[in-house]
């Protein structure tokens, strides 16, 4: 796996790498210390698995570069690394496509339990609060709350999939897509679906989960399985 670091600060360029490559022999780290290298890097080598991204560079801001790296490379999953936990900033980087969002004083494990989960298809984003509206959709969304539920079984044996939240075959599969980042178009064509249709499914999905637009239904899921996950690991007391 090839990895791009983007960075202008030395010291997290070195931290980060040192994290990735304990990942295995299997993971290669390459480095950007600019947007414009960054730029050059990518069309010179389209090989890249995957791009870390800092939001604070010397010479871009880091959403233009995410909005530029999204369109010209749609396929390759970008993780912001930010010294901003500001939700806002973790809604828009979501909402632009990046597939994780990792405030740099979360712990190493946190990173890499957060770019396992993005190499395994999903969105990582880190806890926080949506405010009490998003709050309230939340708890009154009976899919999402059958999935919290289910985390709380007492066998522990299996994770749900995104079909255990109540959605027939082909709003799970609208969803499965939503969820990696990609926008009407490329899941119409991915599904042999009109943009029309898709749209349809779309809101359908984001009616069943209890939410008002996608970011919500990426942050929501991804959350909601998160917490899952935790709960599998702790395992039953």
């Amino acid at each position: 796996m090839k990895v791009l670091l983007i960075d202008d600060h030395p010291l997290i360029l070195s931290a980060l790498q040192s994290v990735i490559l304990s990942m295995g022999d299997h993971v290669s780290v390459s480095t950007a210390d600019s947007g414009r290298t960054a730029r050059e890097t990518l069309r010179q080598d389209l090989s890249y698995d995957l791009v870390l991204l800092d939001l604070q560079l010397g010479d871009v801001d880091g959403f233009d570069l995410l909005a530029d790296l999204r369109s010209r490379y749609p396929a390759l999953p970008v993780v912001v690394v930010s010294a901003s936990d500001r939700t806002s900033d973790v809604i828009r980087a979501i909402d632009m496509g990046a597939m994780g969002f990792v405030p740099k004083r979360a712990s190493n494990d946190t990173l890499l339990d957060a770019l396992q989960q993005v190499i395994s298809g999903g969105v990582y984003v880190p806890p926080m609060s949506m405010g009490a509206d998003f709050q309230h959709t939340l708890a009154h969304s009976p899919a999402l709350r059958q999935v919290q539920q289910q985390a709380q079984v007492s066998d522990f044996q299996s994770v749900p999939s995104l079909r255990d939240l109540g959605l027939t075959h082909r709003q799970a599969q609208v969803l499965h897509l939503l969820l990696k980042g990609q926008p009407n178009k490329m899941i119409a064509r991915e599904l042999g679906l009109s943009v029309e249709t898709i749209k349809d499914h779309v809101a359908s999905v984001l009616r069943l989960l209890g939410v008002s637009s996608r970011t919500q239904a990426v942050i929501a899921v991804s959350q909601m399985l998160q917490r899952q996950a935790g709960a599998l690991t702790a395992g039953p007391r």
